[in-house]
């Protein structure tokens, strides 16, 4: 397993160690002992998700307020995403700023970010399938975002008009946020 530290602390990239051969390829995708030695602490994940879409499609930037916050480790199964994180806590010196990284299903790499985050990516593929772990249970009163498109943040999508939800059109414009963290 090999970590990546990202330019916002506590969100790293997980890089893990694939074995192939004719047959195919194997590796763990999540271990318990291995995130101990590398990185000190093992997050307790209780619930796992999974989405597929067709590319073009945005889901985010979203975050569950405490006390349901909840951190992720999230990974493309099939297709390839954009994936992002924005800090959102308020006492963060990289508050308001973002990483952007490239998870596809070739490269296996995964992300984790931490609680006090709002998440989001775009499908770069049809049939794109997303999975991700989450430390606490989603409840749907505790649910926040921001707007995916929002001039302050500057993420870089890379397009103008992604396939998102109704709930994702009205979210808060980074200006006008009151972080929960």
């Amino acid at each position: 397993m090999k970590v990546e530290q990202t330019a916002i602390d506590g969100v790293v990239v997980i890089e893990p160690q694939v074995f192939g051969d004719e047959r195919g390829y194997f590796f763990e995708s999540f271990n318990a002992r291995k995130w101990d030695e590398n990185l000190g602490r093992v997050p307790q994940f209780v619930q796992d998700n999974e989405s597929k879409s067709h590319r073009g499609v945005l889901r985010g930037l979203h975050f569950q307020k405490p006390p349901f916050a909840q951190a992720k480790l999230v990974r493309v199964v099939q297709g390839s995403v954009l994936d992002v994180a924005v800090d959102i806590r308020k006492e963060s010196q990289t508050y308001g700023q973002h990483v952007a990284v490239h998870l596809s299903a070739e490269n296996k790499k995964q992300l984790y970010v931490p609680e006090g985050f709002a998440h989001g990516f775009l499908t770069l593929e049809d049939n794109t399938i997303f999975s991700y772990k989450c430390t606490n249970f989603y409840a749907p009163d505790s649910e926040g975002g921001l707007l995916w498109d929002d001039p302050e943040l500057k993420v870089n999508w890379g397009v103008n008009n992604p396939l998102i939800a109704d709930k994702d059109k009205v979210y808060s414009n980074f200006c006008n946020f009151d972080s929960p963290f």
